[in-house]
């Protein structure tokens, strides 16, 4: 799932999003408005990670959703 993806697909997919990453505000979901890179940070920031590891999380679930 690449940005365009994610964008065009923003409003379906945040619910799954912030059940997945439970730390996630509704006000982090309105910044990041369906840009990858602003989530993966947000990731980031929300669980103290490194952005290897944010990307990682985000990748996974990327490649779980593509099945």
């Amino acid at each position: 799932m690449n940005n365009d993806i994610i964008k065009g697909q923003w409003n379906e997919i945040k619910g799954e999003i912030q059940a997945k990453w439970g730390k996630l505000t509704d006000d982090d979901l309105a910044k990041i408005n369906g840009d990858r890179i602003k989530l993966a940070g947000s990731i980031q920031k929300a669980y103290g990670v490194a952005r290897d590891d944010a990307e990682a999380q985000l990748k996974a679930w990327e490649d779980d959703k593509s099945m």
